[in-house]
């Protein structure tokens, strides 16, 4: 249990202060770029995000799956070849970002240096992006911690040289951009920690099943990413833009749970991975129930404490201008379907770490479709933000219902399972948390 709380611990760390630190560059970009400016970054960084969720889908859950819990000779093959898989995407990704700076033949000079320098940073960011992958499936969380300070901070102190100096613009924040993320890279492979020297002990047989399980996690990566930005895109097209700003800040609060869903998810999935490779069911199904419980049972109280105080919050954090508008219900409207949200979360990955992807790859387009087709009809429904806030929860129910239903064919359980279990889970791990204190006293 010690250990459980150690690893809780560290990961929660480690999946805070990449967000916390990020919101506070985004602060000071918004606050110092012109309108313009900050929006082309904004336009590089979703264009960049969504070539490195098509590199981390293909790659990341296949390779901590294949990795985690097995013998050393596997792991170096597992290892060196998802290198070269990785190696193979980033040059596609390069080939088309090179085709495009030929042929491109507009005299937009921000999107030509978008252009001219995705391709570089994108091949930069490759040993980090590995080496975060490796050593989540060591469950090195302690590393973890240490490269996503490095990263965020050098990026940081790099904004604030640049703010100080009179010179911060959309050039040169991507060239602080380049340049952090070449730190951070180096720093991996100098430390041993992108394991580059694997790339030796490579195999076709390995790189065919990374493949062959990265073909559907990647549709599941690039399916929940258009799931998280479908209401924003639909709001664009059918209401005025502020609205897009009043939607968004009951969005940029979901984080306060997304950040111990993905500590959660971090320190479960190196767990799930070594259990099925044990070929253990009985396992596989405990730990799926015990961090689908222990964070459900948990966020419930902090979901209702959000539900109570989510107007201060607001007014708080983006100022008394939001105060009287759709954005505090829809916040509250949001808070009906939390506890679904953990439940959703390890359905998918549980299907993924089981060997079937192509599942959870179903159950995410399911989701989209209910969320796209439930927006539509939301709005001609109540002619607001609000009909697009409510299918938020029909789309959750659909996802714990499907992931429920599939799973239920390989590994037996019951939804009071996890309840009882989180609830146990989470007991036990209160009163270990009291006697150290106590200890410590």
């Amino acid at each position: 249990m010690k250990k459980l709380i150690n690893k809780h611990t560290l990961s929660l760390a480690t999946n805070a202060a990449m967000p916390v630190i990020g919101m506070v560059v985004v602060s000071l970009m918004a606050h110092n770029l012109s309108k313009a400016e900050f929006g082309n970054y904004i336009f590089f960084l979703l264009t960049f995000t969504l070539a490195d969720t098509f590199r981390t889908g293909f790659v990341q859950t296949s390779l901590i799956k294949f990795y985690a819990g097995v013998g050393k000779r596997r792991a170096l093959n597992i290892g060196g070849s998802a290198w070269y898989v990785g190696f193979i995407i980033t040059f596609m990704f390069l080939l088309v970002d090179l085709l495009l700076y030929i042929f491109y033949s507009g005299s937009n000079s921000d999107v030509i240096i978008t252009i001219k320098w995705f391709g570089i940073i994108y091949i930069s960011t490759l040993p980090s992006a590995i080496a975060l992958w490796i050593l989540q499936a060591e469950e090195r969380f302690d590393k973890l911690l240490i490269l996503q300070i490095i990263n965020q901070g050098v990026f940081l102190v790099c904004i604030l040289s640049l703010i100080l100096l009179k010179e911060i613009s959309f050039n040169t924040a991507i060239y602080s951009y380049f340049f952090t993320n070449v730190v951070t890279s180096l720093i991996t492979i100098f430390n041993g920690w992108s394991k580059i020297r694997s790339i030796k002990h490579k195999s076709r047989e390995g790189m065919k099943q990374l493949a062959n399980f990265g073909k559907f996690s990647v549709g599941t990566s690039i399916s929940s990413y258009l799931l998280r930005s479908s209401d924003t895109f639909i709001i664009k097209l059918m209401f005025p833009t502020e609205m897009v700003a009043v939607y968004y800040i009951p969005q940029r609060l979901m984080e306060i749970f997304e950040i111990p869903m993905r500590a959660g998810v971090s320190t479960g999935m190196p767990e799930l991975s070594a259990a099925v490779n044990r070929g253990n069911d009985a396992e596989v199904a405990a730990i799926m129930k015990k961090y689908a419980g222990m964070l459900t049972v948990a966020l419930l109280p902090v979901a209702i404490g959000a539900f109570i105080l989510g107007g201060l919050v607001i007014d708080l954090l983006f100022g008394a201008k939001y105060h009287d508008t759709e954005a505090l219900n829809i916040f509250r409207i949001f808070m009906c379907y939390v506890m679904l949200m953990p439940i959703d979360r390890f359905f998918g990955i549980t299907l993924d770490i089981i060997n079937k992807p192509h599942l959870n790859m179903i159950k995410v387009f399911l989701m989209l479709g209910v969320n796209v087709v439930g927006d539509f009809i939301g709005i001609a429904v109540f002619h607001n933000l609000y009909g697009i806030a409510i299918t938020s929860i029909f789309t959750f129910f659909t996802g714990a219902i499907f992931g429920y239903w599939a799973l239920q064919k390989h590994l037996k359980f019951t939804i009071t399972d996890i309840f009882s279990l989180g609830y146990s889970q989470l007991k036990q791990v209160v009163v270990n948390l009291s006697r150290k204190n106590n200890d410590i006293a």
